[in-house]
């Protein structure tokens, strides 16, 4: 039977895509963009986005580990605060683990949340902490909606709320 005639080819093809690169890049990071995309093709590590802020690293470990061999994760912090904001990344120690949890852990739900991983060109100090001016997340301070697992309302909207 051809793959591309079964009935399972449409959850292959996106499979097959969850491992590819995504169009987002890092603008700080340090090369050319062939620099960052070679290292992302390479990469054990994977950016993971949406996560609650009172998510533990344990909860982490325990659904990532799931697809292979967890190196270590890096909590991201508020840059003020020093506490959660939301994100987080995970290394492994081979490309064939990570691109399982690519495969397999991206879009489930953990603490209520539907998780969003991404690939990253690999950690450096400093990155964990949130790049928005108020500390957390870029994303967050510009959310108008209420989400009690991400600290309420964004940043914006509290500040307009004073």
């Amino acid at each position: 039977m051809d793959v591309w005639k079964s009935p399972f080819s449409e959850t292959r093809q996106v499979q097959h895509k969850s491992t590819l690169l995504s169009n987002y890049r890092d603008q700080h990071f340090k090369g050319s963009r062939t620099q960052q995309e070679e290292k992302l093709k390479a990469s054990t590590t994977l950016y993971v986005g949406n996560l609650s802020f009172y998510t533990t690293e344990e909860q982490i470990w325990e659904l990532f580990s799931r697809g292979g061999d967890v190196k270590r994760i890096i909590m991201g912090l508020d840059k003020h605060k020093r506490t959660p904001c939301g994100f987080c990344f995970v290394e492994y120690y081979d490309r064939a683990d990570a691109e399982n949890c690519m495969r397999y852990v991206n879009g489930t739900r953990l603490d209520d949340r539907i998780v969003r991983t991404d690939w990253d060109a690999g950690f450096v100090e400093g990155r964990q902490f949130g790049r928005g001016r108020s500390g957390g997340q870029v994303r967050d301070e510009y959310r108008t909606d209420f989400d009690d697992g991400r600290g309420g309302y964004g940043k914006i909207v509290q500040d307009k709320m004073k």
